[in-house]
């Protein structure tokens, strides 16, 4: 069987409206003429509650829609009930595809109400024939149509829904060789030439022999930031295609919750940067998605004031509170120009607002006071994975 059609209204409000209407009508008939069923000579008060009994079952003919059209052809030859009759064939035919069943409603109907007809009309005829016949198979086949075309709504609906997930399969495994390919070659490209620079630094740190504190400082510190920066491209390779790298040692972090604000700001500092540092709270509790944006945009900041503002101070202020952790990264107005002209491709500060988006945050940036202002609020779940 079928499901029932749907509709604006809910089915029990349907119901209960049509059963309304069919025992109205029932009574109504009942008392504007005499009766043509069976019991003709009955008073028309007992016709009238068997017409209102008939339209009463209508209340479960989804539930129970062979007894109730059962019921409703009995009580057709008892009490001439062609509304009633009608709903209920109805109601078979959108609910059976087998034609089996509805031909022998149809022909068991149409003996009925001969039947009916004849006992309580002697005179009845073909007329009366035809309008029996047409009360009965002709609901059955609108409700038979109406149900084979919800049945076909319903099969095109399930394959274009089909088709709609394919297609969102077919995107997430463009998608995925997209982000393998962006993977290798960031892995061939980029991590090849860190992977020179810190060789490089290393061996400029060894072979000065100590003569020079500061070239084997500088070197220290290009050594370092290059294994820094090796070890983020591999987070955002696991991420790309996590097929190509390894997993890490067994309870060791890396990436962004192994080092904290405060190594960033130990780093700034040993590269010249006079940074100010001023936590409340616990950072390191924080989830590590909320850990990984305060990492970024703190990161992203110092580089830009040391990029863009050489000799200026630069004040770092995270404030875990209830309802989040605010960060301001906020540094003074330049003492100079920059020493030498950096490339910048300008998607550091969009990087930062789509992450604290991602995250319900806000974040703002902009000229404050001759320097700049990085301001970020980003909720946090304590615990949360």
């Amino acid at each position: 069987m079928a499901a029932p059609p749907s509709s604006r209204w809910p089915p029990r409000r349907v119901d209960a409206l049509v059963t309304v209407v069919v025992v109205a009508l029932g009574i109504g008939d009942s008392w504007v003429k005499p009766s043509s069923g069976l019991l003709t000579g009955l008073p028309t008060p007992v016709i009238a509650a068997c017409a209102a009994l008939v339209g009463a079952t209508l209340w479960w003919r989804r539930r129970w829609p062979y007894l109730v059209a059962d019921f409703v052809l009995v009580m057709h030859v008892v009490s001439f009930t062609p509304v009633a009759l009608a709903v209920a064939m109805y109601t078979v035919g959108s609910l059976d595809r087998r034609l089996k069943v509805l031909i022998a409603y149809g022909v068991v109907g149409f003996a009925a109400g001969l039947v009916g007809l004849h006992g309580g009309l002697p005179t009845a005829g073909v007329r009366e024939a035809a309008y029996s016949l047409a009360a009965i198979v002709g609901p059955l086949a609108v409700g038979y149509a109406v149900g084979v075309r919800r049945d076909l709504t319903a099969t095109v609906q399930a394959r274009v829904a089909d088709l709609e997930r394919e297609n969102q399969l077919l995107d997430e495994r463009a998608r995925t060789e997209e982000r393998a390919e962006i993977a290798r070659e960031m892995h061939d490209v980029v991590g090849h030439r860190v992977s020179n620079m810190v060789l490089a630094a290393g061996a400029l740190e060894v072979g000065s022999g100590g003569s020079e504190p500061e070239t084997v400082r500088t070197a220290a510190l290009i050594r370092s930031d290059g294994w820094q920066a090796l070890e983020e491209l591999r987070e955002i390779l696991g991420v790309l295609a996590p097929s190509r790298t390894a997993p890490g040692k067994s309870g060791t972090a890396s990436g962004p919750e192994a080092e904290g604000v405060s190594d960033l700001v130990d780093h700034a500092r040993e590269r010249g940067q006079e940074v100010e540092l001023r936590v409340d709270g616990h950072p390191e509790t924080l989830p590590p998605a909320v850990q990984r944006a305060l990492h970024r945009i703190v990161r992203e900041s110092l580089t830009n004031a040391s990029k863009y503002a050489p000799g200026a101070t630069v004040r770092v202020e995270v404030d875990c509170r209830a309802d989040g952790v605010h960060l301001k990264v906020v540094n003074t107005a330049p003492t100079g120009p920059p020493p030498v002209d950096l490339p910048s491709g300008g998607h550091g500060l969009v990087g930062m607002t789509e992450r604290v988006t991602l995250l319900g945050g806000t974040l703002t940036a902009g000229p404050q006071d001759g320097g700049f202002l990085v301001s970020a609020v980003i909720p946090h779940r304590r615990g949360a994975p």
